[in-house]
């Protein structure tokens, strides 16, 4: 995977072609000498579970990964917080209003944008929702369900960073029949 470096040849404050790389993180103007520095961008992945243990989880409509599972989440926008954005993506892709949001880990990934490669810190959080017996796929989600916790193979998510959360999640953080469902 290229470096973000790579996608960008001109100085985003004057324009000049000068846009040299500063150091390993950065690329400075040999103009105007503007330094800009490539940072992650934030994102946030839900791990909602039921009454019964089971997992919420999603299939995705779209690419990177159209087809395969997912957990609800998405990036965050500017002005939210970790825990707004999380609950702002669950609403939106299944309609499910989270109640409490408790952070767990992150993970970086590189998620491929419009061919573009984003990188991204994934922040998972253990979401609690009220009532999960209503809730649908919306946005880019193409279906959303819960999962048995033994149906739960983290080689059938679709994205790296997801991937690796839900194989360290199973292994370390879940707690069976502990949803936020009072």
């Amino acid at each position: 995977m290229k470096h973000p470096f790579d996608q960008f040849h001109f100085c985003p404050e004057c324009g000049s072609p000068r846009f040299e790389v500063h150091n390993e993180k950065s690329k400075q103007c040999a103009d105007c000498g503007f330094v800009y520095y490539f940072n992650p961008s934030a994102a946030t992945v839900a791990l909602i579970q039921n009454g019964r243990g089971e997992l919420l989880v999603c299939r995705r409509a779209k690419d990177p990964a159209k087809g395969t599972l997912d957990l609800p989440g998405g990036f965050i926008d500017i002005g939210e917080t970790g825990e707004e954005g999380v609950a702002r993506e669950v609403l939106e892709e299944t309609g499910l209003r989270v109640s409490r949001a408790t952070y767990l880990f992150s993970l970086p990934n590189i998620y491929l944008y419009s061919g573009f490669p984003v990188h991204t810190l994934d922040l998972f959080f253990r979401c609690e929702v009220g009532d999960t017996s209503h809730f649908t796929a919306m946005d880019d989600v193409a279906d959303a369900f819960f999962l048995p916790l033994s149906e739960v193979h983290p080689e059938d998510f679709g994205l790296t960073s997801v991937r690796k959360g839900v194989s360290l999640w199973l292994q370390n953080y879940h707690v069976c029949g502990i949803s936020g469902e009072q």
